[in-house]
């Protein structure tokens, strides 16, 4: 596992978007990215900050079910 880089909101939500995920809303600070399946729909919410701190980070990807190689340099 590579080093996680320093994200900025717009720049995970980008990466997001790339495997399927949609804009759903956005209120406030905070953007709701979702994704369809067939049996569940996932939802992520994403703080539009200039870096995203790791820890969130580490949890969007979990919740994204992506290889974090995807965030990696």
């Amino acid at each position: 596992m590579g080093k996680l880089r320093i994200l900025s909101g717009q720049e995970v939500c980008e990466i997001l978007s790339n495997h399927g995920f949609k804009k759903i809303r956005q209120r406030g600070s905070h953007i709701v990215m979702q994704k369809k399946l067939q049996s569940t729909t996932i939802t992520i919410p994403i703080p539009n900050h200039k870096e995203i701190s790791i820890g969130t980070l580490k949890s969007i990807i979990r919740q994204s079910k992506l290889q974090s190689s995807e965030f990696e340099f």
